[in-house]
């Protein structure tokens, strides 16, 4: 039974409430101190047109902009759900998010109002001052929320009350935008990509051909909903294939497989950093009792890729993607450990040196995408044509990230582009030294970067481990040397050593470089180097 386009996000939904009303297709976890939050597709259409009627009375008329600055709540799909009956598009925000940079996702996107978690509400009224125009802000109550804000926000719950009538459908096409998602600013300000429906529909509708699910899976992430892994790979999936999803309002390795277990899910996402902080966990006899059959995997190490498939008695499939689009798949089993695939069957590809030659097998160069039929790709960031024009220049998707292809084709991520390590004129892979640093017992985790070489030679690298020891008043630093000296290669053991409580990620778990480089050069007394 289908009334609606299964190309916009308000008719998907809507199609399977008409299917499986009762059908609980969310469960949002957030630790056994708190509640449950659960949604039926029936639910979810009825709290949408709710939220619809709340969005049309603050004044949002089509394409305007509203921003979610929560993580995993269920009122952050509701919320999905609003956006796309009204015509809106919503700006997910990690809500971490503070200061100038804040300040600069709301200006940049326009957004004409916020509706933040209570635990975001001090940061967000912190730079009201700083917008270009006038918001409104909806406060909506949470079990972790210590604000009192009621004088400068309005509730949640009386905004976004309870009506029974269904909201009009705006009439979109499929090339209407439904979000506004930015990118983590790693080379530059962060850029709002515009999400069409059809976009995120269709990607939603074959992850089952991509990743493989079935139909009595479970999957789960830990990851942010301000991040497309898991708004696609996880809730999208499930939103379009029917399967029971499970979703936690943050990531914790140390709960990662009891959560698994007590709720029954087959699969979950790991992003690179993520791998290794997992890994370290101290081993556990019941390490492979879960009932998990896959991990959908962006960066598994390749130096622990097998280990963690025996130790945890489950299978890797690993990907590569960006929300721009670009997609490489490794199927379980399929092709070499390490590999991240090959291209998605709608694509081609090329790899390219710095002067737009194609490269040889086993030559790193930098990865381009384009339709298979070899029409242009089209990436829209909002407002911004010339660095629309830059990511697909010449027809091609301009991914910024090296790899290389071996002779039968399979594609081996390398480095993004300025990004590399480079020590004596060899290229390091870190993930050797993060595998052997995640196994020193007293190590809680670990991110491995580089920094300009100390002997001042261009396009040199020093290599600095950032670690985040288990007891920090007993951590010795030279165990970590010694350990580092008897597994690996001369050329791999860290320059230097740089103890931290924790290292700074995104909403992704992506660590971010910027903020390690600045404690690495304000707090010295937690750098360390080897003594010999």
């Amino acid at each position: 039974m289908s009334q609606y386009s299964d190309f916009n996000l308000a008719g998907l939904i809507g199609n399977r409430a008409l299917r499986q009303p009762e059908f609980p297709v969310l469960t949002v976890e957030n630790g056994a101190n708190s509640p449950l939050q659960t949604r039926t597709y029936a639910q979810l259409w009825r709290n949408g047109h709710s939220m619809a009627w709340g969005l049309s009375q603050l004044g949002l008329k089509p394409g305007d902009c509203f921003a979610l600055l929560m993580p995993n709540h269920a009122e952050f799909v509701d919320a999905m759900l609003a956006a796309a009956i009204t015509g809106t598009v919503f700006v997910p925000i990690d809500p971490r998010a503070r200061g100038d940079k804040l300040a600069f996702f709301l200006n940049n996107a326009r957004c004409k109002g916020v509706i933040a978690a209570d635990y975001a509400l001090d940061n967000l009224l912190a730079v009201r001052e700083q917008l270009q125009q006038p918001i409104w802000i909806v406060a909506l109550a949470t079990d972790d929320g210590t604000a009192d804000t009621a004088e400068q926000s309005l509730a949640y719950a009386e905004v976004f009350a309870s009506d029974t009538r269904e909201h009009p459908l705006v009439a979109l096409n499929d090339a209407s935008p439904m979000q506004l998602i930015f990118t983590s600013g790693t080379t530059g300000d962060p850029k709002g990509i515009v999400m069409t429906h059809r976009r995120y529909c269709e990607t939603a509708l074959i992850t089952d051909r991509v990743f493989g699910y079935r139909a009595d899976d479970r999957p789960y992430s830990g990851l942010s909903l301000t991040h497309a892994n898991a708004q696609l790979v996880t809730l999208g999936a499930a939103l379009a294939l029917g399967m029971a999803c499970v979703l936690s309002r943050k990531f914790s390795k140390s709960r990662l497989w009891d959560i698994c277990r007590t709720y029954g899910c087959t699969s979950f996402t790991l992003l690179g950093g993520m791998t290794t902080a997992v890994y370290a966990e101290p081993t556990r006899p019941d390490d492979r009792d879960n009932p998990v059959r896959f991990v959908v995997s962006a960066g598994m190490p390749q130096a622990i890729w097998s280990n963690f498939e025996r130790r945890f008695d489950v299978q890797i499939l690993e990907f590569y993607g960006a929300a721009e689009g670009g997609l490489t798949i490794k199927p379980i089993g399929v092709g070499p450990t390490g590999s991240i695939g090959k291209p998605a069957p709608n694509l081609r590809h090329r790899i390219v040196d710095e002067n737009g030659n194609d490269c040889a097998p086993g030559q790193p160069g930098e990865l381009l995408f384009q339709p298979v039929d070899g029409s242009p790709y089209k990436v829209e960031y909002f407002a911004n044509p010339e660095a629309s024009a830059k990511k697909c220049a010449n027809g091609w998707l301009h991914m910024g990230d090296v790899v290389l292809a071996d002779a039968d084709g399979w594609l081996f991520f390398q480095y993004r582009k300025g990004s590399g390590i480079r020590r004596n004129g060899d290229f390091i892979n870190s993930t050797f030294i993060e595998k052997a640093i995640a196994e020193c017992p007293q190590v809680d985790d670990v991110y491995v970067y580089g920094i300009p070489a100390s002997n001042g030679v261009p396009g040199e690298k020093d290599v600095v481990a950032a670690v985040v020891p288990k007891d920090a008043a007993n951590f010795d630093a030279q165990q970590i040397f010694r350990a580092c000296r008897q597994q690996l290669e001369a050329n791999f053991v860290p320059s230097l050593l740089q103890v931290l409580a924790q290292i700074p990620k995104t909403a992704s778990e992506k660590p971010q470089e910027r903020f390690l480089l600045e404690a690495l050069n304000n707090d010295t007394a937690s750098v360390h180097r080897e003594a010999r």
